[in-house]
Protein backbone atom coordinates (compact mmCIF):
# COMPACT_ATOMS: atom_id res chain seq x y z
CA UNK A 1 0.00 0.00 0.00
CA UNK A 2 2.94 2.07 0.89
CA UNK A 3 4.35 1.81 -2.95
CA UNK A 4 0.61 2.50 -4.18
CA UNK A 5 0.38 5.34 -3.01
CA UNK A 6 4.11 6.59 -3.52
CA UNK A 7 3.61 5.91 -6.91
CA UNK A 8 0.34 7.46 -7.33
CA UNK A 9 1.47 10.69 -5.40
CA UNK A 10 4.70 11.04 -8.02
CA UNK A 11 2.02 10.38 -10.96
CA UNK A 12 -0.51 13.10 -10.24
CA UNK A 13 2.82 15.39 -9.33
CA UNK A 14 3.68 14.88 -13.02
CA UNK A 15 6.58 12.40 -13.15
CA UNK A 16 5.88 9.58 -15.73
CA UNK A 17 5.70 5.70 -14.90
CA UNK A 18 8.94 5.07 -15.91
CA UNK A 19 10.51 7.92 -13.23
CA UNK A 20 7.97 6.92 -10.44
CA UNK A 21 8.74 3.54 -10.57
CA UNK A 22 12.43 3.93 -11.21
CA UNK A 23 12.71 5.76 -7.84
CA UNK A 24 11.03 3.35 -6.55
CA UNK A 25 13.01 0.19 -7.15
CA UNK A 26 9.49 -1.31 -9.33
CA UNK A 27 8.65 -1.93 -12.74
CA UNK A 28 7.28 0.84 -14.92
CA UNK A 29 4.67 -1.84 -16.06
CA UNK A 30 3.58 -1.99 -12.38
CA UNK A 31 3.48 1.44 -11.98
CA UNK A 32 1.01 1.53 -14.81
CA UNK A 33 -1.30 -0.78 -13.47
CA UNK A 34 -1.53 0.63 -10.33
CA UNK A 35 -2.66 3.81 -12.19
CA UNK A 36 -4.71 2.08 -14.34
CA UNK A 37 -6.68 0.48 -11.39
CA UNK A 38 -6.81 4.08 -9.49
CA UNK A 39 -8.41 5.10 -12.37
CA UNK A 40 -10.84 2.38 -12.52
CA UNK A 41 -11.76 1.99 -8.64
CA UNK A 42 -10.64 5.18 -7.25
CA UNK A 43 -9.45 5.09 -3.91
CA UNK A 44 -10.20 1.10 -2.87
CA UNK A 45 -7.32 0.16 -5.63
CA UNK A 46 -5.10 1.55 -3.29
CA UNK A 47 -6.09 -1.50 -0.58
CA UNK A 48 -4.81 -4.94 -1.11
CA UNK A 49 -7.03 -7.07 -3.93
CA UNK A 50 -7.64 -9.42 -1.39
CA UNK A 51 -9.18 -8.22 0.77
CA UNK A 52 -12.52 -9.61 0.03
CA UNK A 53 -11.10 -13.04 -0.08
CA UNK A 54 -12.74 -13.72 3.68
CA UNK A 55 -11.04 -16.10 6.18
CA UNK A 56 -8.25 -17.85 5.77
CA UNK A 57 -9.02 -21.52 4.95
CA UNK A 58 -6.48 -23.00 6.83
CA UNK A 59 -6.16 -21.18 10.07
CA UNK A 60 -5.31 -22.30 13.28
CA UNK A 61 -7.40 -25.06 14.21
CA UNK A 62 -7.09 -26.77 10.57
CA UNK A 63 -3.22 -26.78 11.41
CA UNK A 64 -3.94 -27.99 14.63
CA UNK A 65 -6.42 -30.56 13.45
CA UNK A 66 -3.84 -31.51 10.14
CA UNK A 67 -0.98 -32.61 13.31
CA UNK A 68 -3.51 -34.34 14.99
CA UNK A 69 -3.68 -36.60 11.56
CA UNK A 70 -0.19 -37.11 11.18
CA UNK A 71 0.50 -38.22 14.47
CA UNK A 72 -1.58 -41.52 13.59
CA UNK A 73 -0.79 -43.63 10.70
CA UNK A 74 -3.09 -44.00 7.28
CA UNK A 75 -4.16 -47.40 8.50
CA UNK A 76 -5.80 -45.71 11.35
CA UNK A 77 -8.35 -44.11 8.76
CA UNK A 78 -9.33 -47.09 6.59
CA UNK A 79 -6.59 -46.87 4.13
CA UNK A 80 -4.19 -50.74 3.87
CA UNK A 81 -1.28 -48.51 2.99
CA UNK A 82 0.96 -47.99 6.44
CA UNK A 83 2.22 -44.37 5.00
CA UNK A 84 0.88 -41.14 4.20
CA UNK A 85 0.57 -39.58 0.89
CA UNK A 86 -0.04 -35.91 0.25
CA UNK A 87 -2.88 -37.57 -1.66
CA UNK A 88 -4.31 -39.17 0.92
CA UNK A 89 -3.81 -36.94 3.58
CA UNK A 90 -5.81 -34.01 1.45
CA UNK A 91 -8.75 -36.22 1.15
CA UNK A 92 -9.14 -37.46 5.40
CA UNK A 93 -8.71 -33.72 5.91
CA UNK A 94 -11.72 -32.99 3.53
CA UNK A 95 -13.30 -35.87 5.40
CA UNK A 96 -12.49 -35.11 8.82
CA UNK A 97 -12.58 -31.10 9.07
CA UNK A 98 -14.40 -30.39 6.36
CA UNK A 99 -11.66 -28.57 4.51
CA UNK A 100 -11.00 -28.83 0.81
CA UNK A 101 -7.30 -28.85 -0.34
CA UNK A 102 -5.39 -29.33 -3.37
CA UNK A 103 -2.25 -31.17 -3.40
CA UNK A 104 -0.28 -28.50 -3.88
CA UNK A 105 -1.58 -26.24 -1.57
CA UNK A 106 -1.21 -28.80 1.30
CA UNK A 107 2.43 -29.00 0.20
CA UNK A 108 2.40 -25.20 0.80
CA UNK A 109 1.01 -25.65 4.55
CA UNK A 110 3.25 -28.72 5.60
CA UNK A 111 5.79 -26.72 4.65
CA UNK A 112 4.23 -23.77 6.86
CA UNK A 113 4.00 -26.22 9.52
CA UNK A 114 7.70 -27.18 9.29
CA UNK A 115 6.30 -31.20 8.69
CA UNK A 116 9.32 -33.18 7.71
CA UNK A 117 9.23 -36.43 5.40
CA UNK A 118 11.54 -38.57 7.21
CA UNK A 119 12.49 -42.09 8.31
CA UNK A 120 11.10 -43.72 11.05
CA UNK A 121 13.33 -44.97 13.82
CA UNK A 122 12.35 -48.47 15.02
CA UNK A 123 12.37 -49.35 18.62
CA UNK A 124 11.76 -52.29 21.01
CA UNK A 125 9.59 -52.15 23.61
CA UNK A 126 10.97 -52.31 27.21
CA UNK A 127 9.81 -55.60 28.63
CA UNK A 128 9.83 -54.46 31.94
CA UNK A 129 6.71 -53.05 33.67
CA UNK A 130 5.66 -49.42 33.06
CA UNK A 131 6.37 -48.31 36.66
CA UNK A 132 9.54 -50.13 37.25
CA UNK A 133 10.96 -48.72 33.96
CA UNK A 134 9.39 -44.96 34.70
CA UNK A 135 11.05 -45.56 38.27
CA UNK A 136 14.75 -47.11 37.17
CA UNK A 137 15.24 -43.76 34.64
CA UNK A 138 13.85 -41.44 37.30
CA UNK A 139 16.27 -42.76 39.63
CA UNK A 140 19.16 -42.36 37.38
CA UNK A 141 18.20 -39.08 36.05
CA UNK A 142 18.57 -37.97 39.45
CA UNK A 143 21.85 -39.41 39.85
CA UNK A 144 23.25 -37.64 36.62
CA UNK A 145 21.48 -34.03 38.16
CA UNK A 146 22.05 -33.82 41.83
CA UNK A 147 25.75 -36.15 41.80
CA UNK A 148 27.65 -35.43 44.86
CA UNK A 149 30.86 -33.89 45.34
CA UNK A 150 33.54 -35.77 44.77
CA UNK A 151 31.62 -38.34 42.30
CA UNK A 152 31.45 -38.17 38.54
CA UNK A 153 28.86 -39.55 36.06
CA UNK A 154 29.37 -40.99 32.83
CA UNK A 155 26.91 -42.23 30.03
CA UNK A 156 28.93 -45.30 28.75
CA UNK A 157 28.18 -47.15 25.07
CA UNK A 158 30.40 -48.44 22.21
CA UNK A 159 29.86 -47.36 18.26
CA UNK A 160 31.30 -49.11 15.33
CA UNK A 161 33.13 -48.06 12.32
CA UNK A 162 32.99 -49.52 8.97
CA UNK A 163 36.15 -48.67 6.29
CA UNK A 164 32.64 -48.99 3.57
CA UNK A 165 31.13 -45.85 4.34
CA UNK A 166 27.34 -45.18 5.01
CA UNK A 167 25.39 -43.81 2.31
CA UNK A 168 23.30 -41.17 3.24
CA UNK A 169 21.05 -38.28 1.55
CA UNK A 170 23.85 -35.10 -0.08
CA UNK A 171 22.76 -31.73 -2.06
CA UNK A 172 23.34 -32.80 -5.47
CA UNK A 173 22.65 -30.81 -8.78
CA UNK A 174 20.31 -31.25 -11.39
CA UNK A 175 20.66 -34.38 -13.30
CA UNK A 176 23.98 -35.55 -11.26
CA UNK A 177 24.11 -38.29 -8.53
CA UNK A 178 27.44 -38.22 -6.43
CA UNK A 179 29.47 -41.52 -6.19
CA UNK A 180 31.15 -43.07 -3.91
CA UNK A 181 33.80 -45.45 -4.29
CA UNK A 182 34.10 -47.98 -1.87
CA UNK A 183 37.20 -49.91 -0.87
CA UNK A 184 34.99 -53.58 -1.08
CA UNK A 185 36.46 -55.46 1.74
CA UNK A 186 35.17 -53.99 4.31
CA UNK A 187 37.17 -53.28 8.06
CA UNK A 188 35.50 -52.23 11.40
CA UNK A 189 37.03 -50.65 14.61
CA UNK A 190 35.32 -50.06 17.55
CA UNK A 191 35.30 -47.33 20.25
CA UNK A 192 33.64 -47.59 23.77
CA UNK A 193 33.20 -44.02 24.88
CA UNK A 194 32.14 -42.57 28.50
CA UNK A 195 30.39 -39.27 27.90
CA UNK A 196 30.63 -36.61 30.92
CA UNK A 197 28.04 -34.13 30.50
CA UNK A 198 28.51 -31.80 32.91
CA UNK A 199 31.82 -31.21 32.07
CA UNK A 200 31.50 -31.72 28.22
CA UNK A 201 34.45 -34.69 28.31
CA UNK A 202 34.54 -37.71 26.32
CA UNK A 203 37.05 -40.27 27.47
CA UNK A 204 37.41 -43.02 25.07
CA UNK A 205 39.17 -46.26 23.52
CA UNK A 206 39.82 -48.05 20.74
CA UNK A 207 39.72 -51.76 19.61
CA UNK A 208 39.31 -53.85 16.57
CA UNK A 209 36.80 -56.20 18.47
CA UNK A 210 33.59 -55.28 20.81
CA UNK A 211 34.80 -57.47 23.38
CA UNK A 212 34.81 -57.29 27.49
CA UNK A 213 38.92 -56.18 27.24
CA UNK A 214 37.36 -53.20 25.26
CA UNK A 215 34.93 -51.73 27.96
CA UNK A 216 37.83 -53.14 30.58
CA UNK A 217 40.13 -50.44 29.21
CA UNK A 218 37.69 -48.00 28.95
CA UNK A 219 37.48 -48.48 32.69
CA UNK A 220 41.10 -48.43 33.86
CA UNK A 221 41.00 -45.14 31.61
CA UNK A 222 38.09 -43.63 33.80
CA UNK A 223 39.92 -45.14 36.85
CA UNK A 224 43.41 -42.78 35.60
CA UNK A 225 41.52 -39.59 35.08
CA UNK A 226 39.40 -39.49 38.00
CA UNK A 227 41.93 -40.70 40.60
CA UNK A 228 40.65 -37.96 43.04
CA UNK A 229 37.08 -38.50 42.60
CA UNK A 230 35.97 -41.19 45.18
CA UNK A 231 32.89 -42.71 43.00
CA UNK A 232 32.07 -43.20 39.53
CA UNK A 233 29.02 -44.01 38.32
CA UNK A 234 28.72 -45.65 34.67
CA UNK A 235 25.32 -45.45 33.20
CA UNK A 236 25.28 -47.94 30.61
CA UNK A 237 23.00 -50.27 28.47
CA UNK A 238 22.54 -54.20 29.22
CA UNK A 239 24.98 -55.49 26.10
CA UNK A 240 26.48 -58.46 27.20
CA UNK A 241 30.30 -57.36 27.15
CA UNK A 242 29.19 -55.33 30.09
CA UNK A 243 27.79 -57.94 32.21
CA UNK A 244 30.20 -60.61 31.03
CA UNK A 245 32.32 -62.93 33.89
CA UNK A 246 35.57 -61.54 33.19
CA UNK A 247 33.76 -57.86 34.04
CA UNK A 248 32.41 -59.20 37.43
CA UNK A 249 35.85 -60.36 37.90
CA UNK A 250 37.65 -57.12 37.70
CA UNK A 251 34.93 -55.35 39.39
CA UNK A 252 35.24 -57.08 42.52
CA UNK A 253 39.26 -56.98 41.93
CA UNK A 254 39.68 -53.56 41.09
CA UNK A 255 36.36 -52.06 40.90
CA UNK A 256 35.86 -50.74 44.16
CA UNK A 257 35.01 -47.21 42.89
CA UNK A 258 33.04 -47.89 40.27
CA UNK A 259 29.36 -48.15 40.07
CA UNK A 260 27.46 -50.16 37.13
CA UNK A 261 24.15 -48.39 36.50
CA UNK A 262 22.25 -50.40 34.16
CA UNK A 263 19.70 -48.42 32.02
CA UNK A 264 15.98 -50.70 31.51
CA UNK A 265 16.38 -52.64 28.04
CA UNK A 266 15.98 -51.50 25.22
CA UNK A 267 15.78 -47.55 26.40
CA UNK A 268 18.49 -45.85 24.30
CA UNK A 269 17.28 -42.80 24.12
CA UNK A 270 18.57 -42.45 28.09
CA UNK A 271 21.80 -42.68 27.40
CA UNK A 272 23.21 -39.41 26.15
CA UNK A 273 26.25 -40.59 24.57
CA UNK A 274 24.13 -42.14 22.05
CA UNK A 275 23.43 -38.46 20.24
CA UNK A 276 27.24 -38.12 20.33
CA UNK A 277 27.76 -40.77 18.34
CA UNK A 278 24.56 -40.44 15.91
CA UNK A 279 26.65 -37.02 15.48
CA UNK A 280 29.72 -39.29 14.16
CA UNK A 281 28.47 -40.48 11.82
CA UNK A 282 27.31 -37.67 9.41
CA UNK A 283 30.39 -35.73 10.33
CA UNK A 284 32.81 -38.32 9.04
CA UNK A 285 31.46 -41.84 8.32
CA UNK A 286 28.34 -41.32 6.16
CA UNK A 287 29.37 -40.84 2.80
CA UNK A 288 33.53 -40.62 3.45
CA UNK A 289 36.17 -41.23 0.86
CA UNK A 290 38.94 -42.09 3.24
CA UNK A 291 40.09 -45.22 1.65
CA UNK A 292 42.67 -46.77 4.61
CA UNK A 293 41.11 -47.73 8.40
CA UNK A 294 43.99 -45.55 9.67
CA UNK A 295 43.02 -42.30 7.50
CA UNK A 296 39.26 -43.07 9.02
CA UNK A 297 40.35 -43.13 12.44
CA UNK A 298 42.31 -40.15 11.75
CA UNK A 299 39.17 -38.33 11.28
CA UNK A 300 36.95 -39.84 13.98
CA UNK A 301 39.70 -39.00 16.28
CA UNK A 302 39.91 -35.30 15.22
CA UNK A 303 35.89 -34.98 14.76
CA UNK A 304 35.92 -35.91 18.55
CA UNK A 305 39.12 -34.14 19.86
CA UNK A 306 37.04 -30.81 18.20
CA UNK A 307 34.13 -31.01 19.69
CA UNK A 308 35.34 -31.97 23.64
CA UNK A 309 37.77 -30.37 26.49
CA UNK A 310 39.39 -33.81 26.87
CA UNK A 311 39.23 -36.69 24.73
CA UNK A 312 41.34 -39.60 26.24
CA UNK A 313 42.69 -42.45 23.59
CA UNK A 314 44.08 -45.77 24.22
CA UNK A 315 45.86 -47.95 22.14
CA UNK A 316 43.47 -51.11 21.37
CA UNK A 317 44.32 -54.47 23.03
CA UNK A 318 46.30 -56.81 20.85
Amino acid sequence: MHIRCRILLKVIAGESFRCAARALGCAPSRAARIVARFEAYGEAAVCDGRRENGTRKVDVDVEAGIRTILAKTAQDYGFTRPTWTLELLAGVIAEVLNVELSVGHLWKILRRMRVRWGRPRPIVACPWKTAQRVARIAALRRLAARRQPGEVVVFVDEVDVHLNPKIGPDWMLPGVQRTILTPGKNEKRYLAGAYDHENQRLVYVEGDRKASWLFLNLLRALLAICKGMRAIHVILDNYGIHKSRLVRSWMVAFGSRTRLEFLPPYCPQENRIERLWLDLHPNVTRNHRCRTMPELMAAVHHDLSSRFDLVQVQARAA
